[in-house]
């Protein structure tokens, strides 16, 4: 897997680990009944994104790694 290949890979798995990671430990702010005026009562207190943009980020080098291991051995099994 080249260059190219790899970002594809990272940049497809960094938005996968991102929306798998994004309702992980969100509270609404109704749960705590402190909803701010003019907001959604279902609205994230504290929605913690950088802690999830790195987490994305560790699960995107996984899937990178794994697909830069394994698609070149299933590309080298041939017939």
């Amino acid at each position: 897997m080249g260059i190219a290949g790899a970002t594809i890979v990272f940049v497809l798995g960094w938005w996968i680990s991102f929306f798998a990671v994004l309702p992980i430990g969100v509270r609404g702010q109704w749960e705590d009944d402190s909803t701010a005026p003019g907001t959604e009562e279902a609205a994230p207190k504290n929605p913690m994104l950088m802690k999830k943009a790195i987490w994305a980020t560790i699960g995107a080098v996984v899937i990178t790694v794994v697909a830069a291991v394994t698609v070149p051995l299933l590309l080298a099994e041939g017939p």
